[in-house]
């Protein structure tokens, strides 16, 4: 099949070094304050804020140009009940038995287990499903690089809701096959991640924990 690729000029501002810097730093300092929060108030959030980070999100780089994602953003309080308890009881099972002693160490610093109320009481759940094929002409086709491609966007997103001054948390619940059923999504979009959305609680902490320097993350050959 011969297609004939089309071009148009890139639509780039070249920054002054001095500008470059700046933004270069406010970005840091700004994504650097980012924390996991697992502790939300139920406070509601301006859905145009929602919707912009997904847009957002939309705009990240992927295989072949296949944009293989989908944003489900739950706010029904019923379905959320639903998925609380569909992940706590996965999660249940990991934490007593599923994980290794090892892994179990490891999450121990972070004070988490199997409950999950933020599933709840956060005003927003972005449910982002990875699109694993497509149907074209009667035939299925594979999303090409779609794990890293979704990957790459969920980072954007995260990027953009704490630009917005929402908190967010990170949640995977192994299997996650309920949320496909839940959400009746069908078989080709897998779920990837759970986000809930929100403002943190008055009194909302988190683990005292650090990131590693520059040097232990960064090799220059």
């Amino acid at each position: 099949m011969d297609i004939e690729p089309k071009f148009i000029a890139v639509d780039f501002a070249e920054l002054n070094a001095d500008e470059q810097a700046r933004r270069a730093d406010e970005f840091f300092e700004l994504l650097n304050k980012r924390r996991t929060v697992r502790k939300y108030s139920d406070r509601d959030v301006p859905f145009e804020l929602i919707e912009k980070a997904i847009a957002t999100a939309g705009t990240a780089p992927s295989g072949a140009n296949m944009q293989p994602w989908r944003f489900v953003v739950v706010r029904d309080k019923d379905v959320k009940r639903r998925i609380r308890e569909a992940a706590e009881k996965e999660e249940f099972d990991s934490y007593h038995g599923r994980m290794s002693e090892k892994w179990l160490r490891r999450l121990a610093p972070l004070g988490t287990d199997e409950h999950k109320p933020f599933l709840e009481i956060a005003p927003y759940l972005i449910v982002v499903l990875r699109i694993n094929s497509i149907e074209e002409d009667g035939e299925t086709e594979p999303t090409y690089y779609s794990q890293e491609s979704v990957g790459i966007a969920v980072g954007m997103l995260l990027a953009a809701l704490h630009n917005a001054g929402l908190a967010t948390l990170t949640h995977t619940p192994s299997p996650m096959k309920f949320l496909q059923e839940i959400l009746k999504r069908p078989k080709n979009e897998i779920p990837f991640v759970l986000i809930p959305v929100g403002y943190p609680a008055d009194d909302a902490k988190v683990p005292d924990i650090s990131r590693k320097p520059l040097n232990e993350i960064m090799e220059v050959v």
